[in-house]
């Protein structure tokens, strides 16, 4: 590259709202300790004073941390450091996630490929990893489930539940939280309609082979039979228009 070049035009500076610097500021705090979760934030003066800003580049970059959740404002007293989570984390993407997947229907083939792969993932390691306590959960879900026929609410609920559950032998909390987001946007985003009726059965069935397949640790078949599963319930699916 010769010396002389034309800086390109992400060399430039690029001068910074003062709003930002305080947001940066602040998230380094956090970061390193200093303000921990649970602390109170100092007050809008001590920022001010600390610093060295006036009072709407503070109010702005509060703001702006209580949007993305790292901090939760109260009227009437003190703001809040957040405990995050990959949950809470997620969570906070909800409303977006489903209005992306009201607007663009297309979308929804996304979000079933996705939870597909994922949802296989995570049987392969309850397979291998499952307890004589998490088949007993589980096999408790699906009683709980056959119990409900004739309450679709209820089902779909215990159907969402039994998948989280799956998840949760995995004992890692972003694919605990991922897995229940994904299920989430898929069952309760605006517009969606299932129509599990007469379905019931079959569902119950393969639920049941599921767990039979994770308790004798066979990864591979209880992979295969996600699969199966998923590809059926996922004609379930469809936008209401």
């Amino acid at each position: 590259m010769k010396k002389d070049a034309a800086p390109v035009a992400q060399d430039r500076i690029v001068r910074r709202k003062l709003s930002d610097e305080v947001f940066d500021r602040l998230r380094a705090m956090m970061a390193s300790g200093e303000l921990p979760p649970g602390a109170p934030m100092p007050s809008e003066r001590d920022l001010m004073e600390r610093f060295g800003v006036g009072r709407p580049a503070v109010r702005e970059a509060l703001q702006h941390m209580h949007t993305m959740g790292l901090i939760t404002i109260s009227h009437g007293e003190r703001s809040r450091v957040n405990e995050l989570s990959a949950d809470s984390v997620l969570s906070r993407v909800d409303d977006v996630a489903r209005m992306l997947l009201s607007s663009e229907p297309e979308q929804l083939e996304h979000l079933k490929m996705a939870r597909r792969m994922f949802e296989c993932g995570l049987v392969r390691v309850a397979a291998q990893r499952a307890t004589a306590k998490d088949i007993a959960d589980l096999r408790d879900l699906v009683s709980r489930q056959r119990d409900q026929m004739g309450d679709a609410s209820a089902f779909v609920t215990t159907d969402m539940a039994f998948h989280a559950r799956i998840a949760a032998i995995s004992e890692n909390p972003i694919l605990i939280a991922t897995s229940q987001s994904l299920l989430r946007w898929l069952f309760h985003y605006h517009g969606l309609l299932l129509h599990w009726s007469g379905n019931e059965d079959v569902t119950l069935r393969e639920h049941d082979h599921i767990i039979d397949l994770l308790e004798a640790h066979d990864d591979e078949a209880a992979v295969t039979a996600m699969q199966a599963h998923l590809d059926r319930s996922n004609t379930l699916y469809r936008h209401h228009h």
